[in-house]
């Protein structure tokens, strides 16, 4: 599907090719923040064969592809007028670094602060889980004459761990996997390289060897991330297929003992299965940024569970980015690179250079 969006204007039109396979609000709040320079076309989901035909109409000079979208050699070469394609995200593994290069094409990525928002959100339901943060401010806050009694600290003197606080593990050399690698699983990755961690991922087109490669992630199919994660991170959208399937066949699944982690839709989980995992101890920590009612209800199973501050449970109310307002005036930064051209100043984050 094809829309047109021609400003009238008299200053000299940029034809741009959008690609995006983004719901109906975003394609809208994408045109508002365009510069008024541009004569945008704008493919839904587009094969490409239909990438190809609409680089032969349009003659583009821009191509910008949000998220992803194959964006193939034979595209590339018929774009006789291009100048740049910008990758709306971090992931470019569905472009032809190489015909870009060879064309004289230059290509660049644009990390979104939403989507790095919601990675450091998980990075912390991680680490919240795996240090038991919750229990320990909990046995902090309650310190009593049972674990002997104060001393001043100096430079010789430190009581470590006084309150004998055990069940902390580690990131460092943890296996994750990450199941639904987008966006924000490619985020997540690059913030777990500096842990050793060993990361795994599960995807519905697995990505090619040198992205992999540059991620320093492996693919695995489901039923290996649940076998031999210490830690799960659940970042699907929310389908008819999705919604539950964290279910008690899921958890039982799992690795004994692994962390389960959730900041993809708030309909993944079956909320009393995976409490009863936690109650039963084979799961070690459920964190999660989503309930399959919002706000959440308080009978809800894992709201139960968080009511006990000692408890390895960590709610977060849907708050992975935050008040971060994804508006017209914040999408307006993803053009920049698009101005740069226009106005002679260096591109940003250049993946590829034209030769």
């Amino acid at each position: 599907m094809a829309e047109r969006v021609t400003a009238e204007t008299d200053v000299t039109m940029h034809p741009t090719l959008f690609i995006t396979s983004r719901p109906p609000v975003h394609r809208r709040l994408a045109l508002e923040a365009a510069p008024s320079e541009l004569d945008i076309t704008m493919l839904v989901s587009p094969s490409p064969d239909e990438v190809l035909d609409a680089v032969r109409t349009v003659e583009p000079v821009f191509l910008v592809s949000e998220r992803t979208g194959e964006i193939d050699r034979r595209a590339i070469e018929a774009g006789n007028r291009l100048c740049l394609i910008q990758r709306l995200g971090r992931q470019i593994h569905d472009i032809d670094l190489e015909a870009a290069r060879e064309a004289g094409v230059p290509v660049c990525n644009w990390p979104l602060p939403q989507l790095s928002m919601v990675a450091e959100h998980v990075m912390m339901q991680i680490l919240a889980l795996v240090k038991r943060a919750r229990a320990a401010s909990a046995t902090v806050a309650e310190a009593s004459e049972r674990w002997g009694p104060p001393r001043h600290c100096d430079a010789n003197t430190f009581a470590i761990n006084w309150s004998g606080f055990t069940g902390v593990r580690q990131v460092t050399g943890a296996t994750v996997g990450i199941i639904g690698f987008g966006e924000i699983g490619t985020n997540l990755a690059g913030m777990l390289q500096p842990f050793g961690a060993t990361v795994l991922y599960n995807r519905r087109t697995r990505l090619p060897a040198w992205a992999e490669h540059n991620l320093d992630v492996t693919y695995a199919t489901v039923n290996e991330i649940q076998a031999c994660s210490d830690i799960i991170v659940l970042l699907l959208p929310h389908s008819p297929d999705t919604e539950g399937s964290i279910d008690r066949g899921f958890v039982e699944r799992m690795s004994p003992r692994s962390f389960l982690v959730s900041s993809g839709a708030s309909t993944l989980l079956d909320e009393e299965a995976v409490a009863a995992a936690y109650r039963s101890g084979h799961l070690a920590g459920v964190a999660t940024d989503g309930f399959r009612w919002e706000p959440v209800r308080p009978a809800d199973p894992l709201v139960a569970l968080a009511a006990d501050p000692s408890s390895n449970v960590v709610l977060t109310p849907h708050s992975a980015q935050a008040d971060l307002v994804l508006d017209a005036d914040m999408r307006r930064h993803e053009f920049t690179n698009l101005r740069a051209i226009l106005d002679g100043e260096p591109l940003q984050h250049t993946v590829a250079v034209g030769q």
